[in-house]
């Protein structure tokens, strides 16, 4: 699948690119060396089971937490340790167990928190820029 001077990716890179679960693959993508130019196929004109993949999963963790609004250690303490399916994740967030709750709470008060930093940063900036200028 590569030629000789054409720079190559391993099958677990490539997923992780895709955002789809490696072990859920075809084996013969689990096997193969992708290039840049077969990577960006890929994400151009997906095939039927990749496309698949990601519509159905299962999804690997980030995408799991991603999808669940939580972080990826929140997941771990949750117990969700192995990859989800889209339904598996939907059936989660129509009848969300207390863990979900608290972690999604966690979540986002960690994400306002780095926003705020972040804004109080780019006051202090722009004072700082005013000051000079």
């Amino acid at each position: 699948m590569t030629s000789a001077n054409s720079q190559s990716m391993k099958p677990a890179t490539v997923a992780k690119k895709l955002g789809i679960y490696l072990p859920a693959t075809p084996q013969e993508f689990q096997d193969s060396t992708i290039t840049r130019e077969e990577f960006a196929e890929l994400q151009a004109n997906p095939p039927e089971w990749l496309a698949e993949l990601r519509r159905n999963g299962p999804h690997p963790r980030p995408v799991v937490a991603q999808k669940l609004n939580v972080s990826i250690s929140g997941l771990a303490r949750g117990g969700v340790e192995e990859a989800l399916t889209t339904a598996e994740i939907t059936a989660l967030l129509q009848a969300p167990p207390q863990w979900l709750v608290t972690e999604r709470a966690t979540h986002a008060a960690v994400r306002a928190e780095a926003q705020r930093v972040k804004d109080e940063a780019a006051k202090k900036q722009a004072k700082k820029d005013r000051a000079q200028a």
